[in-house]
Order: C-alpha cells, then structure tokens, then sequence
C-alpha cells in the first residue's frame, strides 16, 4: 500500500469504528489515561494499529472473532514489537463487557518504564 492509499485507509477506519473501539476510544481519547496521548488507527509501517501511544511505546488492539489464531495477527505483533512498541490484544467482547479490566490493564502497562522510539 502506498504512503497516501495507507492514510486514506487509516482515515476510512476511524470513521467505521466498531462498537468496542468506540467505547475504549472514549476512555482513552484527550488524554483521558494518565494524561497520555492516544491516536487511533495509527499507521505503524505496513499496519494500521486500533490505537497507539507513542510517548510510551504502547500499541492497543481490539480484535473480533476473526482474529482467534491468527498467523496473520502473530507476524503483525512481531513487527510492532521490533519497532519498539509493546502490543495489549482485547475481544471486542472485553471492551464492552469488562471496559474497566481492560483500562486497568492498559494503564498497568502505561505505568510501566517509558520506552523511546528513537
């Protein structure tokens, strides 16, 4: 995908979110979260992360059941990782069910060291 189609892409994601990414993008937007900054589908490389943090290295997926044993899923997180970013996976059905388990677990890793991007 070229640079530009990788943007109109990301752009067309934020206006299809689902149900489970509206309701974590509520909780994580403005800074919401420990006064860190979150984007959403964020364009990493070839991919277009749910929602990033840059200042802390953290990326955020919601998956539907689409996703249960994904090889597809597994070289996409190696790929995050080896730039640098640490990745949370959540069942859309988490989000909406257990929103405030899911929050605990992204401010745990929130908290933890704060990686650099450079």
């Amino acid at each position: 995908m070229r640079p530009g189609q990788k943007s109109t892409f990301a752009r067309r994601l934020r206006r299809s979110m689902t149900d489970a990414e509206h309701r974590l993008w509520f909780h994580l937007r403005n800074r919401a979260l420990m006064g860190c900054k979150f984007r959403r589908q964020h364009p990493v490389g070839p991919y277009v992360a749910d929602f990033a943090c840059i200042e802390r290295g953290l990326i955020v997926e919601v998956d539907d059941g689409q996703h249960s044993n994904s090889h597809a899923d597994e070289r996409r997180t190696g790929y995050l990782r080896s730039r640098g970013y640490r990745v949370l996976r959540f069942w859309n059905n988490d989000v909406l069910m257990r929103t405030d388990a899911v929050l605990e677990q992204i401010h745990a890793a929130l908290a933890r060291n704060v990686v650099s991007l450079d």
